[in-house]
């Protein structure tokens, strides 16, 4: 079979290339190692359309938080000390990256996704009839001590001129929105961020979508993928353009082309969780102060916990679930474990804390679209969107040179 384009990948930001492509009158086959889409990073994230995120996750420049990610003591973030002399030049890198007139470039770069991420997973909502699964609450960040607070809502008001609208709530406010959350001082609500009740759905629902208009979905290993002179070869494939979008795994196809871009994971688990009684949890909430986040879906309330610096493949090891676990059952009522065993995802990060979107420098008709670090559920539909004006021609709707490979 030979096809225009061969899509990598298909997570979020895999199936809403090949959406983007099919949109534009391209013949697309998306590949994966799964029979559905969904299945890895993009099911188990807390399912935020991050709207409201503008500044990176920075690497800590607090010597007591130092201290505490040093000594292995927070929930937030946990290491394996085997990885971790792998991981330290990549560490180094990002702590360049986060000084602050770095981070500050940074979030203006990536400010464009953020800008259109909402708009345009709506536009794929509607067309894939998956609207019901959006949830137009926000999220929001709880503290627990006034301190905390204070600094929370300083964070936020460096947003206002981004035009990112968020509400303070003291404790009782915070109380009226949720009733059945106790021990937090207050609150910060990001009003313009959607959630959804259920990730890896929505992911199938958009590959539903791409299947019904056509496009075909195929089980393969993209390691065989080869170039030949017409464009390139996965076993009975051929197709003119090829895009990487295999989120934490882009290394397993741009590592043996000679691309040394340094992607590393940060791991991450959940856990979902039956409610007592009639509690109702109606937002996302981050517990700020412990690290870890509570989200309504479908399934029950999902735990969510901060990062893991280990070995993509490591065996699991969900010390933060077991950490948070007990903290959370006194914020919010959770009863039974609703999973056999936790999940564990991994997060595609790079140093800069933006993604490779664009041509690869070395290879025609070789494409990258990987690297969102917390953010590719967010940022799927809008990176989609550009990497498809790219390869067809377009005027991409935004500059993309700072999301260029070239940069490493």
């Amino acid at each position: 079979m030979r096809v225009d384009a061969i899509v990598l990948g298909a997570g979020m930001v895999g199936v809403s290339a090949a959406l983007h492509l099919q949109k534009r009158g391209r013949s697309v086959v998306l590949i994966d190692k799964h029979d559905a889409a969904g299945e890895e990073t993009s099911y188990g994230n807390a399912g935020i359309i991050e709207r409201s995120t503008i500044f990176p996750r920075s690497f800590p420049r607090e010597f007591r938080a130092l201290i505490r990610y040093a000594l292995n003591l927070s929930a937030e973030s946990h290491y394996h000390l085997p990885a971790l002399p792998g991981f330290l030049p990549w560490l180094y890198k990002y702590y360049r990256a986060s000084a602050p007139h770095r981070w500050e470039r940074t979030a203006r770069a990536a400010l464009p996704l953020i800008e259109n991420c909402l708009s345009e997973h709506e536009t794929l909502m509607q067309e894939a009839g998956a609207l019901h699964l959006l949830r137009r609450t926000g999220w929001i960040k709880g503290y627990r001590s006034a301190a905390t607070l204070e600094k929370g809502i300083a964070d936020a008001e460096r947003l206002t001129p981004f035009g990112v609208p968020f509400d303070v709530l003291d404790a009782k406010a915070l109380a009226e929105g949720e009733p059945h959350v106790t021990g937090m001082h207050g609150a910060v609500h990001f009003t313009s961020p959607a959630a959804v009740v259920d990730p890896g759905g929505l992911a199938k629902a958009y590959a539903d979508l791409f299947v019904a208009r056509g496009g075909k979905f195929v089980v393969a290993d993209a390691r065989k993928l080869e170039q030949t002179s017409a464009g390139w070869r996965l076993g009975d494939l051929e197709a003119r353009d090829v895009i990487v979008a295999l989120g934490p795994w882009s290394d397993d196809v741009f590592r043996p082309l000679g691309y040394r871009i340094p992607l590393a994971v940060k791991r991450g688990y959940h856990m979902h969780y039956a409610t007592v009684g009639n509690a109702v949890l109606n937002h996302p909430l981050l517990d700020n102060d412990e690290g870890y986040l509570l989200a309504p879906m479908t399934r029950g309330i999902r735990l969510t916990t901060g990062v893991e610096f280990a070995r993509r493949d490591a065996p699991k090891t969900p010390v933060q679930l077991d950490k948070v676990g007990p903290v959370a059952r006194k914020l919010f009522p959770l009863a039974e474990r609703r999973d056999a065993e936790p999940w564990m995802g991994a997060r595609p990060c790079l140093p800069d804390m933006l993604p490779v979107i664009g041509p690869a420098p070395r290879h025609k008709s070789l494409w990258f679209d990987f690297g969102h670090q917390h953010h590719g559920f967010t940022q799927g539909p809008v990176s989609g969107r550009l990497i498809a004006e790219m390869i067809c021609g377009e005027t991409p709707f935004t500059d993309p040179a700072p999301y260029r490979a070239e940069r490493f």
